[in-house]
């Protein structure tokens, strides 16, 4: 193979630039070299002496898929996220039954790794609960953010061994391709660790990835009330209930200052538009989780109202424990069927939710700007790529297949230049496997 590789297809799609029918996209180093019309690119190649190689694909080229919240440890509880649950509670005690004697936490992150691969993903927020599981990312060569999850500590406990657990946790995780912190959901940590976590990982430069608006719990505190927070400082969000404050989940962890362009959020079911508007204010990205929403038994996110206010969006499927796979197309799929019944009709709804799922993803883990920018085509980018069937649709109606039934349809998959994954199909159409 020659030093640069153009890969062609019957549509590129760049996200931050309009799709190219009969487009190309030159690779070399790891990075990219151009992104055209292919015979814009061969010609450049060409006049320059460049020796190349083509690899010609009949169907969609984009970027990789950014899956912007994952439990790849979870991998082996699958049976858990076949199931069918009335709510949160009835779903944790399924999780608790799954998870307890479970030891393989190493293998199962790499089984999910390799789906992740085989789907078009190239990158992930992949949240971490037991230490063998934190090096899935790097083992599988994947990028992204590995956040090492922080929950059930008192303020006690907290200020017994808190910092210094937390601190040792993220100083052993592996910093490739990246490592922060999770402060699992404003429920399972009263205030002194939901304070320090955030300055924890900011004094390292690490960012922050939180459950937020996923629970009834968090939903019961969403209501009106006289007394405002700077009268009375809570010791948990549970006496923020008790005392009545009128302050929602999300206001309590951004009083906190947990949020913030260095943090996103996972779920956002159960906000307000007060809440909402808290994360525009904020920079903070939501990663929306809608299969595992419906398997758990909870409602809907608020898709439509996100789009239309404008919410820095992101995707991710959760785990296996409680979602059917780990292909982030099937989440996207959802979430084009709830914007349409909550009544979003724009016709850009098929390129908000792939852009979404490629530069929200990035943007949720800082990995939209930089030498190692990635999440959307572009010259000095990671070569990054996804390959999608095109499933006998012509240019026009390729775009909203994808979004709407392109679950399974994933190609092949390019990290940093690298070919990962090849379907048959491709290996038969271009002679290349991975």
């Amino acid at each position: 193979m020659s030093a640069v590789q153009v890969f062609t297809a019957s549509l590129v799609v760049p996200i931050t630039a309009p799709a190219i029918v009969d487009g190309a996209v030159a690779v070399r180093a790891r990075r990219i070299m151009h992104v055209g019309e292919r015979a814009w690119v061969v010609g450049q190649l060409r006049e320059r002496g460049v020796d190349f190689t083509e690899v010609a694909w009949d169907g969609i080229l984009m970027p990789g898929l950014v899956n912007a919240h994952t439990h790849l440890q979870y991998t082996g509880m699958h049976a858990v996220g076949q199931g069918t649950y009335q709510g949160f509670s009835s779903w944790v005690e399924a999780f608790n039954a799954g998870y307890a004697g479970r030891s393989s936490w190493r293998e199962d992150a790499a089984a999910g790794a390799a789906l992740l691969l085989a789907s078009g993903t190239t990158a992930a927020a992949d949240v971490v609960t037991d230490a063998p599981a934190a090096t899935a990312l790097h083992d599988a060569g994947l990028h992204g953010i590995a956040y090492w999850e922080v929950m059930d500590w008192t303020n006690e406990d907290w200020a017994a061994r808190g910092r210094d657990s937390v601190e040792r946790a993220l100083q052993a995780m592996p910093t490739t391709p990246g490592a922060g912190l999770s402060p699992h959901a404003p429920y399972s940590l009263e205030v002194d660790a939901l304070l320090e976590i955030p300055d924890i990982a900011r004094e390292r430069a690490a960012r922050l990835h939180i459950h937020l608006a996923e629970s009834e719990i968090e939903r019961a505190f969403d209501h009106d009330a006289a007394q405002p927070w700077h009268t009375h400082r809570p010791a948990s969000l549970a006496q923020v209930r008790q005392a009545g404050l009128g302050i929602s989940a999300t206001g309590y962890v951004d009083q906190l200052g947990v949020l913030g362009p260095d943090c996103h959020v996972a779920h956002g079911i159960y906000m307000t538009a007060d809440d909402r508007a808290l994360l525009r204010a904020r920079q903070t990205t939501v990663a929306l989780c809608p299969r595992s929403n419906a398997v758990i038994g909870l409602d809907a996110p608020p898709v439509a109202a996100y789009l239309r206010e404008g919410n820095p969006l992101a995707v991710g499927t959760d785990s296996l424990a409680s979602s059917p796979s780990l292909d982030l197309l099937e989440d996207v799929a959802a979430l084009a069927r709830l914007a349409r019944e909550q009544g979003y009709s724009d016709r850009n709804l098929a390129m908000r939710l792939l852009g979404a799922a490629t530069l929200g993803g990035a943007r949720a883990l800082g990995l939209e700007v930089g030498p190692e920018r990635t999440g959307h085509l572009a010259v000095g980018a990671r070569a990054d790529l996804a390959l999608f069937d095109m499933g006998g649709h012509d240019e026009e109606d390729a775009m909203y297949a994808l979004v709407e039934s392109g679950a399974g349809s994933a190609a092949a998959t390019v990290v940093a230049g690298e070919l990962r994954h090849a379907s048959p199909a491709f290996t038969a159409a271009t002679g290349l496997a991975a």
